[in-house]
């Protein structure tokens, strides 16, 4: 039976086999930008992400930002809890795998004469028993063992899910200060617009009151303002919803505290970027740390289930000392005994047997959840690369409209005035550059929300936070 101890039921975990691309994308740039109106950014190969990646946008008030959503918020704090959970529940299966000693105390009065016990009228006697009993589950086949395990994979994946509420946490933090940014930049272009707007308009009524203009000219010029005032709600209704956002993310209400008011100026864009080996990306990543956690955990379960087919073998040992009054107890009847209760399955009907097949079944599962949690990784990674290698090049494209379409509406507008341009000739010189400053800015914000994408497809920093509860009980 001791030897039969040493051994565990199921099969051992063996960790899916690292990626062998050393790539996410057929060709990954080492660099993006670096033109006029695009700044470059370097893709530094095999780097990984720092544990405070969002410092890299050099802004203090983003840096403060995070931070109070990091102390704040209430799902971060509940997936933290939740991790802690867990690894009490590993401490709590391995509690079973230790002899079980308890305390037994017991006093009773009874009809009826008993030899050594204190005898009352009406033939009652009291009985007072008290002494300690232990078991032993011999665990023959590794069944406590495999739970443990078990305990073990579940911790580690609440513990990769308090991760991914930190990434998401700051992630979305960053992308909401981002849009925020870009949705005020948006909405100062489009005020210079309705300046523009506004002096086109007292243009026209001036040469309109001069005999050189029509009145249709007049009414054209006023639609035109009225068109562009238009656009101003619903950016400002995007500024609104990104200052929400990030109150709730800060862990606040949106009536009781406001975001600072970014601008997309505060920002620096990072100038080097790290691009992690996929090698390691599959080792640190949260959505694929779970995935693997989730497949450890399976690959326990079948051995669970592999251990209840077999026998269980139950230790046991007691001492009672019984006597009619307390002070009798030390010097009264001394009872022990010793036991081992043997028990093994004969039938059940087929249970147990599609019980370990249902396992099985459920870790093939999870193996595909596995591969696909990494294709998926990977891809968001590659699309993220693609993005910024597109946000340069047309960064690059909208500098250069805005820069003309600017020159175009100031030639545009003397020639207006001197009577050599037609109102429509202004009016279209005018849409392509509020089409171009628009343009700009949403393009301008779009490359710094890529960047910080980047950062988040990657996973974060592959560090666990110094407050992450360990698997095996510890603090890390």
């Amino acid at each position: 039976m001791l030897a039969l101890a040493g051994c565990t039921a199921g099969p051992e975990f063996v960790r899916p086999a690292q990626p062998s691309e050393r790539q996410y994308t057929m060709s990954d740039p080492g660099q993006v930008g670096n033109e006029s109106g695009a700044r470059g950014q370097l893709i530094r190969h095999g780097a990984d992400v720092p544990q405070r990646w969002w410092q890299a946008f050099r802004s203090s008030a983003l840096d403060a930002l995070v931070d109070q959503a990091l102390r704040a918020s209430p799902g971060v704090q509940s997936a933290r809890a939740t991790a802690a959970q867990a690894v009490a529940l590993v401490a709590a299966a391995r509690g079973s795998a230790a002899p079980q000693i308890s305390l037994g105390v017991s006093a009773a009065r009874a009809s009826g004469t008993r030899t050594g016990f204190a005898a009352n009228a009406g033939n009652a006697a009291n009985q007072f028993e008290f002494g300690p009993a232990a078991s032993l589950d011999a665990d023959l086949f590794g069944g406590i063992r495999r739970r443990v395990e078990q305990a073990q994979a579940l911790a580690a994946y609440q513990q990769a899910q308090w991760r991914a509420a930190q990434l998401a946490l700051t992630g979305n933090t960053v992308l909401q200060a981002i849009g925020l940014a870009t949705a005020l930049e948006q909405i100062a272009a489009v005020r210079d617009i309705i300046g523009v707007d506004q002096r086109n308009l007292e243009l026209v009524r001036v040469s309109t009151t001069a005999g050189k203009s029509a009145q249709l000219d007049v009414l054209t010029a006023e639609s035109q303002l009225a068109g562009d005032r238009a656009l101003l709600p619903p950016l400002q209704q995007q500024a609104s919803v990104a200052r929400h956002a990030l109150a709730v993310l800060a862990g606040q209400t949106s009536a009781g505290w406001q975001p600072p008011e970014f601008t997309l100026d505060m920002f620096g864009l990072p100038r080097e970027l790290p691009l992690t080996l996929p090698s390691r990306l599959v080792r640190h990543h949260p959505d694929i740390v779970a995935a693997d956690a989730q497949l450890r955990a399976s690959n326990a379960a079948v051995g669970i289930a592999e251990s209840q087919r077999y026998p269980s073998l139950t230790l046991s040992a007691s001492w009672t000392a019984a006597a009619g009054t307390p002070s009798g107890l030390f010097g009264g009847n001394n009872l022990w005994g010793i036991a081992a209760d043997l028990l093994t399955p004969l039938f059940n009907g087929g249970t147990l047997a599609a019980q370990r097949e249902a396992a099985v079944d459920a870790y093939a599962a999870q193996l595909a959840n596995y591969r696909l949690a990494v294709l998926q990784v990977f891809g968001r990674v590659a699309d993220v690369l693609d993005a910024l290698t597109h946000d340069a090049a047309q960064l690059q494209a909208q500098y250069q409209a805005l820069q003309t379409a600017q020159a175009a509406l100031l030639l545009t507008q003397d020639s207006y005035q001197a009577g050599q341009a037609s109102l429509l000739q202004l009016l279209e010189s005018q849409r392509l550059y509020q089409q171009a400053r628009l343009g700009y800015a949403r393009v301008k914000g779009q490359r710094y929300s890529d960047t910080a994408q980047l950062y988040i497809a990657l996973g974060g920093s592959p560090e666990l936070s110094a407050q992450a509860p360990a698997a095996d009980g510890k603090a890390e």
